[in-house]
């Protein structure tokens, strides 16, 4: 799967023993923190392949447990809730925009660096534009988007998005209503990308229309921020 996952809930694991999840800032690991991080990836991975096979509510966690060959006190050590399975792949994307503001080049707006980045993951098919009919996504997307429960918690993870984005454009009432808007835009463009697909058509299909989409909701992000972002 490209996607990264849902890092574990603040305070969900206390001791030396918890594993890494995808999003811990870059540093050395150990071989014993290598081998926590494959089985945090090993658990994810049998989870949402008995997700896609039979759907969300008709897998148990003691099932998950069972086929990754681990305790269910040892399955929540890694995974907090049974959702975070199946949505811990959104972890490394969870402060992306963050990221793309704070890395921008010298004289690069902060929506200039956002809209470069999303035009470069729609030519590259990056599952988060949206814009991937590789069948492997679009099963794991349907399994999202069909599950109320995940799509509860994805729109707590979208929060976070924007609580980063905003703390990295300056944390004020300006930056955290400027943030709100472009997370929402980014997701409705995102959503209208995998709708199309998901009804059938290629990627190259869509590619065309959904960077107009993306030029479109940028120039309305560019009327309507104020000149310290945009």
């Amino acid at each position: 799967m490209v996607m990264s996952g849902e890092k574990p809930r603040s305070g969900a694991v206390a001791d030396e023993d918890a594993p890494r999840g995808p999003n811990v800032p870059n540093a050395p690991m150990s071989l014993r923190e290598r081998k926590k991080q494959l089985t945090y990836q090993a658990v994810s991975d049998a989870a949402i392949a008995m997700f896609m096979e039979r759907g969300f509510d008709k897998v148990s966690v003691a099932e998950v447990a069972a086929a990754a060959d681990i305790s269910k006190p040892t399955l929540f050590r890694y995974f907090p809730s049974k959702e975070d399975l199946a949505l811990h792949r959104f972890a490394d994307h969870e402060d992306e925009s963050a990221r793309v503001v704070a890395a921008r080049a010298d004289g690069e707006s902060p929506l200039d660096a956002l809209r470069r980045h999303f035009l470069e993951g729609l030519e590259r098919r990056d599952p988060v534009t949206g814009l991937c009919d590789v069948p492997e996504v679009l099963a794991f997307h349907r399994l999202l988007y069909g599950t109320p429960s995940l799509v509860a918690r994805l729109y707590a993870y979208q929060g976070r998005s924007e609580a980063a984005l905003a703390r990295a454009l300056g944390d004020g009432v300006p930056d955290r209503l400027a943030a709100g808007q472009i997370i929402a835009v980014l997701r409705i463009l995102a959503l209208d990308n995998w709708r199309r697909i998901s009804a059938g058509q290629s990627a190259d299909e869509v590619y065309a229309d959904a960077v107009e989409a993306a030029e479109l909701g940028f120039v309305q992000l560019r009327s309507g921020l104020g000149p310290g972002t945009r």
